[in-house]
């Protein structure tokens, strides 16, 4: 039953599949649109979420699925976020409100969630490439009727994947539409010389007073008969090309580029996807969209932070900060930040490059500080990576930050560009373990397990802020070689984080409590779940010893030597992968070394993990505070003295 809160209006209330929509009268469009994009509003600010995107493609949405048979035609969105409305319309209304909840709705396209969700996306510049091979599947199974559409944020038109499906679409007769969705934005503003050029297509006075007048004519290729094709491309080359030098980049690329067109006038959207069915082969449709469009504290404030604000007043905009009752330690991206600004100004070689992120890792702090020496070089992954490794070689030490889940795209980058040639490169990534309620498609589980297996890199991970800190200065002294220094999202445990910087010798651990009867050894953020873990165990009267190794590779052989002639019951602790990860390190080094014990490994399971509070998740995987102390007495067992007690 739908929750009360949440009343739709009269003309949503009637649609819960796109058929519903398909039912109404174009005139009704509308005030459909305002509908959606209150109800919108009202789930958001209660529950939280992402904000400013969705509100962007309202009209996008229901002129989309008021015009395309879906689920029979394929819609792809890129990236996921852009899809509230699509969700909310594609039978999930009224589960909406679990949106990101655990065990409820997805943040973003799922394919087990919907037959309307085609294709599974949370990482950026996929649809493209997607949306084609859909395109080239109808075609093999003789179904040409079929259309597919993509829809990328102008944000993700900056990743490489976009191009490469682009160019490739290019020569594939496809019915393939792809819809750019320009607002200027991803998360942060966007970058670059896309950017520049969609602006130039966007503000050509000449090309805007005339592009009606020519769009006309184009939507009625029909009444030129055999000839229309000809024709038409006749007028587009004519306009495009006299009138806008540089508007040629997407029909290089064997593109009909229609537009740029307002994506906030349902109306002219429908006509306009009318017409295009009608013409044959790959095209693109530029849309002038506004972020957070309807919603005026997020029309005219800061973009960055509307794009998932959290909890709000829907009424008067206010932000609704839940202040803690004592004071919070810093969040590790902010520890991160303000560091890279301290070690810039000790070495003049230290530069800061992130894809993208530059306020969700805080490097935007150095942006601010040192605006030439930290760089934000879009939605490319790849880029930053090699870009990074360029640097290198000229003797600077870049900083790249990317968020674990993230780096996966640009692994090759990293072995071929940084390790093999063994460059001073410091990837720091941000969000390495399980993140919330962004789910399976931004988890943090692999960075361990795929960085650990490669020559010349040291994996670190710190316990705390100071650790982070000391890593930082570590890795940026003379000739450190590669460094991937993870850390999770959200806040450290120190209130005085701002500690001198200290050498920390590479693959060196730390004894953080003696013991007798278990030893657990931790990498990260999560020993601190042990620090809590080893005084219940006390009560029990068991006797734990705590490693926080610091280090999975290079792993401290000499402590480990210790560990395994004093203890043959072992616990590992890691908020990644077990598969592969730091557990796994552990044991192969045990094998290597002909030791025997039991080792029993904590993490992220074999499976992907869905949404849900960190605490949640760490509950589910179990690897939280009590999971630890479980798992220590199924392999010690209760003292006598302490279950009497």
């Amino acid at each position: 039953m739908e929750d009360k809160k949440y009343v739709p209006g009269e003309l949503l209330a009637k649609v819960n599949v796109p058929a519903d929509l398909r039912k109404l009268k174009e005139e009704q469009l509308e005030q459909f649109c305002n509908e959606l994009r209150q109800y919108i509003i009202d789930v958001v600010s209660v529950n939280g979420g992402h904000f400013g995107a969705s509100l962007g493609v309202v009209e996008m949405t229901a002129a989309i699925h008021y015009v395309f048979d879906t689920p029979n035609d394929q819609l792809v969105w890129d990236v996921g976020h852009q899809a509230y409305g699509h969700k909310i319309i594609t039978g999930r209304r009224e589960n909406f409100h679990t949106n990101r909840k655990y065990k409820g709705l997805s943040g973003f396209p799922k394919r087990k969630e919907s037959e309307y969700d085609t294709f599974g996306v949370g990482h950026s510049s996929t649809s493209i490439s997607a949306a084609l091979g859909m395109a080239v599947g109808s075609r093999h199974k003789g179904d040409k009727n079929k259309q597919h559409i993509a829809v990328i944020g102008d944000g993700a038109m900056t990743g490489g994947m976009a191009f490469e499906g682009l160019n490739h679409a290019g020569v594939e007769n496809t019915n393939l539409l792809v819809v750019l969705n320009d607002n200027c934005m991803s998360i942060d503003p966007n970058v670059g010389a896309l950017k520049e050029y969609l602006t130039d297509i966007t503000t050509s006075p000449t090309y805007n007073k005339v592009r009606d007048e020519v769009w006309n004519l184009l939507g009625m290729v029909s009444k030129f008969g055999p000839n229309a094709q000809e024709i038409a491309s006749k007028i587009e080359s004519g306009i495009k090309g006299t009138l806008l030098k540089r508007s040629n980049f997407f029909e290089s690329l064997n593109f009909r580029y229609f537009g740029p067109i307002d994506g906030h006038d349902v109306n002219h959207m429908v006509k306009v996807m009318n017409d295009l069915k009608d013409i044959p082969g790959p095209k693109i449709l530029h849309c002038l969209t506004v972020k957070g469009k309807g919603y005026g504290p997020a029309e005219e404030g800061d973009t960055t932070k509307w794009h998932a604000p959290g909890l709000f007043n829907k009424d008067t905009g206010e932000i609704k900060v839940v202040k803690p009752t004592e004071p919070e330690p810093a969040k590790y991206q902010d520890v991160f930040g303000h560091t890279m600004v301290e070690l810039a100004e000790l070495n003049d070689k230290v530069v800061g490059v992130t894809p993208a992120m530059p306020s969700g890792c805080s490097l935007n702090i150095m942006m601010k500080a040192m605006p030439k020496r930290a760089f934000d070089v879009g939605i490319a992954e790849q880029h930053a990576v090699t870009f990074s490794a360029g640097m290198a070689t000229q003797g600077l030490v870049p900083f790249c930050n990317i968020y674990s889940s993230f780096m996966q795209r640009a692994y090759d980058q990293v072995i071929h560009d940084v390790a093999l040639q063994n460059l001073n490169v410091v990837f720091c990534l941000d969000r390495g373990g399980l993140v919330g309620a962004d789910g399976a498609t931004h988890h943090g589980a692999y960075d361990i397990a795929f960085m650990r297996c490669i020559p010349n890199i040291k994996v670190a991970s710190p316990m705390n802020e100071e650790e982070l800190r000391n890593m930082m200065y570590t890795s940026q002294l003379e000739d450190r070689g590669v460094w991937s220094i993870r850390y999770p999202r959200g806040n450290g445990v120190m209130q005085e984080w701002k500690t001198p910087f200290a050498e920390i010798e590479v693959g060196k651990a730390r004894k953080v409590n003696d013991g007798d009867d278990v030893a657990i050894l931790s990498l990260g953020h999560v020993g601190n779940y042990v620090v809590d873990a080893t005084k219940g165990l006390d009560a029990k009267g068991i006797s734990a010893a705590h490693y926080d190794m610091r280090f999975a590779k290079p792993l401290d052989e000499q402590l480990l030597h210790s560990i395994f002639k004093k203890f043959t019951k072992v616990i590992t602790i890691e908020d990644g992968c077990i598969t592969g990860g730091f557990g796994s390190a552990i044991i192969e080094f045990m094998s290597d070394n002909g030791y025997f014990a039991q080792v029993q490994r904590l993490g992220i399971p074999d499976r992907f993990v869905d949404h849900g509070s960190q605490k949640e998740l760490h509950l589910e995987c179990g690897y939280y505070k009590d999971d630890i102390v479980e798992a220590a007495i199924k392999l010690v067992g209760i003292r006598e003295n302490a279950a009497a007690s």
